[in-house]
């Protein structure tokens, strides 16, 4: 699956409804791709169906969490969210979780896989940041695990294959698949038929 991350404006939908990745992102935390819930209900409103819709936050209060699980699809917990954190929204919400990781060591993947979420995201450690940072990791340090988990950080164009060779069930894409800091239509649509592309091959 492909996920385009940090949808802001009406005009990144031209290529998006045409090449239709598997999800989009909305960023609800603090970021230069920050969308308020008004802002992404607007676009979603324009959003062909079939395309699942993923919230974004960091270390948010649960009831706005709840609260904005209304109108999306997925709920991404990019911060420090623990397994107390997770519970308590689990009871709250029925919506799929998706937890994301700033991959360290193989360890702390293992123990992220026993978390109660659907999906688990790999993403690159950068020391004071949560994401965004345009770094792709070793993803030779990935172990065995039972979750299904995409990867993040730094993917584009140019390495996307590597991360598609992995046993990733998707790739999450964000700064890979923009031009002078806003979504690119002639970029998403190569990453997303490389996706494709990578999908009927290895049917």
């Amino acid at each position: 699956m492909i996920k385009i991350c940090g949808i802001r404006r009406l005009e990144d939908l031209e290529a998006i409804n045409e090449f239709m990745p598997d999800m989009v992102g909305f960023i609800f935390a603090s970021s230069k791709r920050r969308v308020s819930v008004d802002e992404a209900c607007n676009i979603i409103e324009h959003l062909k169906e079939g395309i699942s819709t993923v919230g974004v936050f960091v270390n948010e209060d649960i009831e706005k969490v709840v609260e904005i699980s209304k109108y999306i699809d997925y709920i991404q917990l990019h911060g420090d969210e623990d397994v107390a954190y997770i519970n308590e929204i689990r009871s709250k919400i029925s919506n799929p979780l998706i937890k994301a990781i700033r991959v360290q060591n193989q360890e702390q993947i293992l123990e992220a896989d026993k978390l109660p979420v659907e999906y688990l995201l790999l993403d690159t450690y950068v020391k004071g940041k949560y994401g965004g940072c345009a770094e792709v990791f070793d993803y030779d340090i990935i172990p065995r695990i039972t979750k299904k988990f995409i990867l993040a950080g730094g993917i584009n164009k140019d390495n996307i294959n590597v991360a598609l060779n992995t046993a990733a069930c998707g790739v999450d894409i964000s700064s890979g698949a923009e031009l002078n800091g806003f979504k690119d239509y002639n970029k998403i649509k190569e990453l997303i038929k490389l996706v494709k592309k990578e999908r009927i091959q290895q049917q």
